[in-house]
C-alpha cells in the first residue's frame, strides 16, 4: 500500500486553497475518495456551489451553520459555531481513524489554533490520529514551529505588493 503524507499550505498569500483542491482534483483523477472539511468560511461563499458539481469524486463538508463569516458574528453565534466546528473536527477524526477516504483536506484548520478554537494538541493528534496511506491537507495563514516535526511537506505562500 502506497503511503500518504501530510502536506500544508499557508502564508498570507492567496492560493493555498485552489492549491489543495488541484491536489484533490489529481487525487479523484486516480479513483481515491476524497473528503474536503472546510472551516471559517461561512456559508455565503459563492464557490460553494460551483464546487459541490465536483460530487461525487469530492465530497465537501461545512459543520458550521452561519451565513457570516466567522469574525463577524457576535459572541453568542461564536459560541455556538465552536461547537459546530468541534462537530467537524470530530467528523475528521473519524474519517481518519477509519480510512473513509485517501485523502482528506482541512481548508483553514490551521485558523482555528492561530484563533484559539481547537488547542494545538488537538490538531497535532489529528494529524496522529491517520491512517500511513491517507493524505491529509492542511491550510491556514500561521503555521507553528511546534507542528513543523508531523508534517511531510510545507508550502509557504507569501503576498507580495
Amino acid at each position: 500500500m502506497e503511503r500518504g503524507s501530510v502536506q500544508v499550505y499557508y502564508g498570507t498569500g492567496r492560493g493555498k486553497s485552489p492549491a489543495a483542491l488541484g491536489r484533490a482534483i489529481r487525487a479523484a483523477k486516480a479513483g481515491k475518495k476524497v473528503f474536503v472539511i472546510q472551516f471559517l468560511k461561512g456559508r455565503t461563499d459563492d464557490g460553494m456551489e460551483y464546487l459541490k458539481k465536483l460530487e461525487p469524486e469530492i465530497k465537501f463538508f461545512r459543520f458550521e451553520k452561519s451565513s457570516e463569516h466567522f469574525s463577524e458574528l457576535t459572541q453568542e453565534e461564536q459560541l455556538e459555531e465552536v461547537m459546530n466546528i468541534r462537530n467537524g473536527i470530530n467528523f475528521a477524526k473519524k474519517v481518519l481513524t477509519t480510512g473513509e477516504c485517501d485523502m482528506l483536506i482541512l481548508d483553514e484548520v490551521l485558523g482555528l489554533v492561530e484563533h484559539g478554537l481547537i488547542e494545538e494538541e488537538d490538531l497535532k493528534n489529528l494529524i496522529g490520529a491517520r491512517l500511513e496511506e491517507t493524505d491529509l491537507i492542511l491550510t491556514g495563514w500561521v503555521l507553528n514551529d511546534s507542528l513543523r516535526p508531523y508534517i511531510d511537506e510545507i508550502y509557504h505562500l507569501i503576498q507580495e505588493n
